[in-house]
């Protein structure tokens, strides 16, 4: 084995063009860390908040937040998983997906069919948030009304159909342009509308805001009495919103914050077990994700059609 590798790093902070391809020293897995062969990695919004220093990281970067793979090799105290084994990964907790080796947390690993690596790849962040947003912190009840933001793209597909296994009344979903309408619907939504007619749509029990700005003010106002907000994004980059406490107090309405590396650093047990149910859904076909593979060597046009809001589905990276 080499000790250098292949990977696509952030230099510096910037616009997409910043991205540069490289090569890097192979990281070794640390006690109950694995190591893995990078087949795949999912493109993420995230990956381009890191690019653009919204994010504090230490320079130069190797994004990537989620892979597809085999393993590679175990560390000490890591046991149920063997090398070669193809497996869907979090990484992240220290990143490092868009290379040709990244190390894990064992905990933050689900094995998966060989079959289609691809779609592998696009499980571990989007799939994964969806069932931990419903249920762990929305704490989602039968026949209640869901409202999500941004219901087209990666994670957004994927929580309107977890809010109907869940067994959510009614499922809503707001997009930014008249030629995601179709998309959205296809991912279980019972409607899908322009985000500036969100106020058309009623109560929400619980709603789900990755957007901000504009989108988070009107997210508050469409809560039903007891109803809960979870903010887990700021996609379009607007001045935060600020919420009066006497506002939630007077209505009972709660507002949460969801933050998918923040969680799985203090809970890599409770993250590896919504990992593994979100895989066991997509393979069994209950939950539906569709894919757009790209080569490493794109990972700048990915980064341009994540910021410009032009993507459904989830784009994925071929790393190997």
């Amino acid at each position: 084995m080499t000790n250098t590798m292949n990977a696509a790093t952030i230099p510096e902070f910037g616009p997409a063009e910043v991205l540069r391809l490289g090569t890097v020293a192979v990281p070794e897995p640390g006690p109950g860390e694995v190591s893995i062969d990078v087949a795949f990695a999912g493109a993420n919004f995230a990956e381009v908040l890191y690019r653009q220093g919204v994010v504090d990281v230490p320079l130069p970067f190797v994004p990537g937040i989620e892979v597809s793979g085999r393993i590679r090799a175990l560390g000490d105290g890591v046991e149920g998983l063997s090398v070669g084994q193809p497996v869907a990964a979090l990484t992240i907790v220290a990143s490092g997906g868009y290379a040709e080796v990244v190390t894990t947390s064992a905990h933050l690993v689900a094995p998966v069919p060989e079959t289609d690596l691809a779609v592998a790849a696009a499980v571990p962040s989007n799939s994964t948030t969806a069932f931990l947003v419903l249920e762990r912190v929305a704490r989602l009840a039968p026949g209640e009304r869901v409202l999500v933001h941004a219901a087209a793209g990666g994670v957004g597909s994927q929580l309107g159909q977890v809010a109907r296994l869940l067994g959510a009344g009614r499922v809503v979903g707001t997009v930014g342009s008249e030629a995601k309408i179709a998309a959205a619907k296809a991912f279980g939504y019972d409607e899908a509308v322009l985000r500036d007619q969100a106020g058309d749509t009623g109560e929400f029990d619980v709603v789900v805001d990755m957007v901000g700005g504009p989108a988070r003010r009107a997210s508050l106002d469409r809560l039903a009495p007891m109803g809960r907000l979870v903010v887990m994004g700021n996609a379009s980059g607007a001045e935060d919103v600020g919420v009066s406490a006497n506002e939630l107090w007077f209505t009972g309405k709660t507002v949460s914050g969801f933050n998918l590396a923040a969680f799985s650093a203090v809970a890599p047990e409770a993250a590896g077990r919504a990992l593994r149910r979100a895989v066991a859904a997509v393979a069994d076909g209950t939950l539906r994700v569709d894919v757009e593979t790209l080569p490493l060597a794109d990972a700048v046009t990915a980064h341009r059609r994540l910021e410009s809001g032009a993507t459904t589905g989830k784009l994925v990276l071929r790393v190997r």
